[in-house]
């Protein structure tokens, strides 16, 4: 149940949320603009970061996860989770070709050097990232709340994905454009620290319930059992469209960036244009998906989830046209569904999810949800991707900009290789509908 003092609660939620929320924008979007314009990595070399970085976190989430299960503490993973994964954060400040060069052979290429550091670096920031906000923040919601009020919960904590790209992109994309990296992640690394500080005093500890299994190496692999999959089949189906839906998002999210800038380009005061068709689109989806949340408290999975996929799809449909027109309300409106559908149906998914999880291995489970939310869907779909925008799955790009600094531009393909596995999703979801069907009909 939601703690007594809402307020508090909800302040910690927002807070925790948005800005641990605001440190993934910059590692899953920013560290591909970052790593190609800075070093000159290719597309290839982006979706290897992006396997990497899954893995670590997948890993990560399921031991530790595990491991606040059995100490039965959420709280200090958290804020002291934040206050390394800010500093680790504040370390990607010192990397640019111009130092590295300074302290290797000239033998060796520092741009080569520096994208080792890169991916390097990100694996240990994503290590602690992951133990404080995959793992146990994510277990703290879940032990908070319960399945009246876990949509209207969701909804919120769904929308700070887009929240924080908003501002990020609106706040901080200056200095990213003009070359001062440094900048931005010092800033991001000092919130993130500032949000852990603060949780020392936010946080209200959870209360964890302890199964009669406090075995640590048997909690982490309870859910690779064939007995826990039995019976906990709705959880694991739910995951099996999840990471269907994960891999449509990945295909397209990982180049989405540089998507705006090789079809929006130019600045508008100040900014640049792509700003300010991402922006009001942002919103709108929060918008929508503060409220969808609450949809699926009163009518639950199957009539939330099939709606929210198809605005998602026509997004999709939509922006696949704009290598015909690149007409920018085409764009907007395509970007509008793309991230109402995205929200709404991470929303609906991650409630599902927490609806169905044991009680009493809520960490333990978080490593199970990793491989559907993260592990499968960016092991698969940054390379799905990467094939799209490659010269052999290629439109005609006459008419589009490639970004200054970049070794590759990005075409409409990564929204339709998106579309299909949208559809494929939408086929999986079926499984689900069928076994929840067949438990009504035994009661």
């Amino acid at each position: 149940m939601i703690q007594s003092n809402k307020g508090k609660f909800y302040f910690t939620l927002v807070l925790f949320s948005l800005l641990g929320q605001v440190a993934w924008v910059v590692e899953n979007m920013y560290f591909n603009v970052f790593i190609s314009t800075e070093f000159g990595a290719s597309q290839f070399q982006v979706a290897l970061m992006v396997s990497l970085s899954a893995i670590v976190a997948t890993l990560t989430t399921l031991f530790v996860g595990a491991f606040s299960d059995k100490v039965g503490k959420r709280k200090l993973f958290i804020w002291l989770g934040y206050i390394i994964w800010g500093i680790t954060i504040l370390a990607f400040s010192l990397f640019n070709v111009e130092t590295i060069s300074k302290v290797v052979p000239a033998s060796m290429s520092a741009a080569s050097v520096g994208i080792t550091l890169v991916i390097l670096f990100d694996c240990i920031m994503t290590f602690f990232g992951s133990s404080a906000n995959d793992a146990c923040f994510n277990s703290w919601i879940t032990d908070t709340t319960d399945n009246t009020n876990r949509g209207k919960v969701e909804g919120i904590n769904s929308m700070m994905p887009l929240v924080a790209i908003l501002v990020v992109f609106g706040l901080l994309s200056g200095f990213a454009k003009k070359g001062s990296w440094w900048i931005l992640f010092l800033i991001i690394g000092a919130l993130t620290i500032i949000a852990g500080i603060i949780g020392i005093f936010s946080i209200v500890e959870s209360k964890v319930e302890i199964g009669k299994d406090e075995n640590y190496f048997k909690r982490i692999f309870y859910g690779f059992k064939i007995t826990s999959l039995k019976e906990n089949k709705i959880l694991y189906l739910t995951y099996l469209s999840f990471a269907v839906f994960g891999v449509a998002i990945q295909i397209f999210m990982t180049y989405l960036v540089q998507y705006y800038q090789a079809y929006i380009p130019g600045t508008m005061l100040g900014m640049d244009k792509y700003v300010f068709i991402m922006a009001p689109a942002i919103v709108l989806a929060a918008v929508a998906t503060f409220f969808y949340g609450r949809v699926y408290d009163k009518i639950h999975f199957k009539k939330t989830i099939i709606p929210s996929l198809l605005v998602l799809l026509l997004g999709l449909v939509l922006l696949s046209f704009t290598f015909l027109t690149q007409n920018l309300v085409l764009i907007f409106i395509g970007s509008l569904f793309l991230m109402s559908g995205y929200l709404c149906s991470s929303a609906i998914f991650n409630a599902k999810i927490r609806d169905h999880t044991p009680v009493d291995k809520v960490g333990s489970f978080q490593g199970i949800k990793m491989f559907a939310q993260v592990l499968i869907p960016m092991l698969v779909g940054p390379w799905i991707g990467a094939a799209a925008i490659s010269g052999d799955f290629s439109y005609n790009m006459e008419n589009v900009l490639v970004p200054e600094g970049y070794e590759y531009t990005v075409n409409p393909g990564i929204f339709v290789g998106a579309g299909i596995i949208v559809v494929l999703c939408l086929v999986s979801l079926t499984l689900v509908f069928i076994y929840e069907g067949k438990q009504h009909e035994k009661k």
